[in-house]
């Protein structure tokens, strides 16, 4: 009988998370296609974007990483290339440490897989209170990674018989994190935190350029909220 609640309790989790990651896989699987259909064109067998999507996860960074395997051996440069590319991971896991607390044998694989996507759903979304959270977060992180490994697989797969102008690809990556900002924006009770994240990336785009703003960025609205984190908190209970 325990087993059974269990299985329900499982099963209704994914019911509860798929339909959230519906247009995540839109987008990874067109890029992820793309990705994998560059890397076919630059030489590389269809194993390459298959591991590398399987072990990197970060889209960004494999596309990097491409054209990395194609230069001298720099292990030095790849590795603080590597590091500025993905450093938000280290903000968002900052963030999610509470959310991932009582998740169990889950959290090492909620934070292996853990990508910008994925934290979007899971930092915003209403869980509903009969949904074990932690399943729901596992099946999350876990559809998205297949999305992206499928994708890239395929179109490493099918590189040598698709041929097309990727240019302009990536758009679809912004619009899709544009809509996730806008539902948040709406089911927010207060925009102080929107307010602050939109007000520091303007300042730090302007100050630190397109290349650079990233990590200051991201290190002024932890150091921000942090410091507001009571106000904030304050100012949400009483709207």
């Amino acid at each position: 009988m325990e087993s059974q609640t269990k299985q329900k309790q499982i099963r209704k989790a994914f019911r509860c998370a798929f339909p959230k990651t519906i247009p995540i896989f839109a987008g990874f699987w067109f890029l992820g296609i793309s990705y994998g259909v560059l890397m076919r064109v630059n030489g590389f067998c269809f194993v390459y974007p298959l591991l590398m999507s399987m072990f990197i996860f970060g889209g960004s960074l494999e596309f990097v990483a491409g054209s990395m395997l194609m230069s001298s051996f720099a292990p030095l440069q790849t590795f603080l290339v590597s590091l500025v590319i993905q450093a938000r991971h280290l903000f968002y896991g900052v963030s999610m440490l509470e959310k991932y607390k009582g998740t169990g044998w889950k959290k090492p694989y909620l934070i292996f897989g853990m990508c910008d996507e994925s934290f979007s759903i899971n930092c915003s979304a209403e869980i509903p209170a009969d949904v074990d959270r932690g399943w729901f977060m596992f099946f999350v992180t876990l559809l998205n990674r297949l999305y992206w490994i499928t994708g890239s697989t395929l179109g490493g797969l099918l590189g040598n018989l698709i041929h097309f102008n990727t240019e302009g690809l990536s758009f679809v990556m912004t619009a899709m994190f544009a809509v996730i900002f806008l539902d948040q924006w709406l089911k927010e009770k207060q925009h102080i935190s929107s307010v602050i994240g939109i007000g520091i990336s303007l300042v730090c785009l302007i100050v630190f350029g397109k290349d650079s703003f990233m990590i200051p960025t991201m290190l002024c609205i932890v150091v921000l909220l942090t410091a507001f984190r009571k106000p904030i908190e304050r100012k949400g209970e009483r709207t």
